[in-house]
């Protein structure tokens, strides 16, 4: 007899969710890993954010991009600040701009850029959050749980924003220009 299917997937779906979520949280173990990890994909947030201002007419992505870059740049020059105080390896920039690589956006064009970025914007956020939320909850260093406590706040209203935008842009009025 042939046993069903679905549960089997259920299950499988599962365990993948489950070691891909233990997957990211080991990734940011150590205060170093933090770093990487923080720097590699603020530095992705900003070029994508570039590229949105590039390629968007809408006003509301081209105001959303502007405020990522500030932050990002704000939160970079923080976390490289207490990575040098303490005395951690920051990466070279090649090569966190590598890493940065791998997590930016695949272009797009027009309101389907939008569509994307938008939806982007929501995963990345939600990743950067629970990496943040490990690093403030579990971080041995005191001055890394403190910066991770100081943008988490910020990263929630980033995810706010881009979930609001995701909405706006899927419901077919993403070719026009907001205002």
């Amino acid at each position: 007899m042939k046993t069903p299917s679905v549960p089997k997937r259920l299950v499988a779906s599962c365990a993948l969710a489950y070691a891909m979520f233990m997957a990211g949280a080991a990734v940011a173990a150590s205060p170093a890993e933090f770093v990487d990890e923080a720097s590699a994909a603020g530095i992705a947030e900003i070029e994508n954010s570039r590229m949105a201002i590039q390629k968007t007419t809408a006003v509301d992505i081209n105001s959303y991009a502007v405020e990522v870059i500030k932050d990002y740049t704000d939160a970079n020059r923080d976390l490289k600040e207490i990575a040098q105080k303490q005395g951690l390896k920051v990466a070279a920039e090649e090569d966190i701009l590598s890493k940065a690589k791998s997590m930016m956006l695949q272009v797009q064009e027009g309101a389907s850029f939008d569509v994307a970025y938008a939806a982007h914007q929501v995963k990345t956020h939600e990743d950067a959050i629970a990496l943040f939320r490990h690093q403030a909850r579990q971080s041995t260093s005191p001055e890394l749980k403190a910066f991770a406590h100081k943008y988490l706040p910020k990263l929630e209203m980033h995810l706010e924003m881009a979930k609001k935008l995701a909405a706006a842009h899927q419901k077919g009025g993403a070719d026009k220009p907001y205002s």
